[in-house]
C-alpha cells in the first residue's frame, strides 16, 4: 500500500502519466487528500483494508440512468446500497436503472470498479448518501487499486452533490 498525504497537488516526482485518471481533478477542486494505491482487491472488506480506511467509510460512485443520455452519480457508503424507492421519490421519477458495463464507459470514461464523479467526461449530477456526513472517505481516483481520503462534507461541496438519504443497509 501506498499512502501519499497530500495538499491540492499530485507527488511532483511521479510522472503526470502515470497518475490516476481522476486525480488531476481530484487537485483542481482544491480538496486536501491522501492518496492510496493498492493492488488488486475482490472485496469491500479487502478494498477497505487496502486503504486503511473502515469499509463503511469506503464510497462506491455509482451511475444511475434517469432518462435517455440523462445520467447521476450516486456515492454510496460500504455496507449500503441503493434504495431505489428513495431515489425515485427524491428525483421525482418512477423509472431508473442502471447502464450496462460498456454505456457507463462511454458516458463517464471510467471502467466498472474505477468510477468517480471527478475527471468523469460529462459533470453528471451528484447525490451523496447523508451516511456520508461528518466523516472521511475514501473515494476512487479513476484508476484501479487508486483511491483518495478525503473529508466527506469537503467531497460533498467540491462536487456540489446533493445530500440526501438515498440508501439502505446490505
Amino acid at each position: 500500500m501506498n499512502n501519499q498525504p497530500h495538499s491540492r497537488q499530485p507527488d511532483s516526482d511521479q510522472p503526470a502519466s502515470s497518475q490516476p485518471a481522476g486525480l488531476q481533478a481530484i487537485v483542481d477542486s482544491g480538496l486536501e487528500y491522501t492518496l492510496t494505491q493498492h493492488g488488486p482487491v475482490s472485496s469491500l472488506a479487502e478494498a477497505a483494508e487496502a486503504r486503511g480506511v473502515d469499509p463503511g467509510r469506503l464510497i462506491k460512485s455509482l451511475v444511475v440512468r434517469r432518462g435517455e443520455n440523462d445520467f447521476l452519480f450516486v456515492l454510496v457508503p460500504g455496507g449500503r446500497s441503493i434504495s431505489w424507492p428513495k431515489l425515485r421519490a427524491l428525483l421525482g421519477v418512477n423509472r431508473l436503472s442502471m447502464p450496462s458495463a460498456a454505456e457507463a464507459l462511454e458516458i463517464t470514461g471510467y471502467p466498472r470498479g474505477s468510477i468517480t464523479p471527478f475527471g468523469a467526461t460529462t459533470a453528471w449530477p451528484v447525490i451523496a448518501d447523508v451516511a456520508l456526513s461528518g466523516v472521511q472517505v475514501s473515494i476512487g481516483a479513476g484508476a484501479p487499486g487508486a483511491a483518495v481520503t478525503v473529508d466527506a462534507d469537503r467531497l460533498v461541496e467540491a462536487l456540489s452533490a446533493r445530500l440526501a438519504d438515498v440508501t439502505d443497509p446490505e
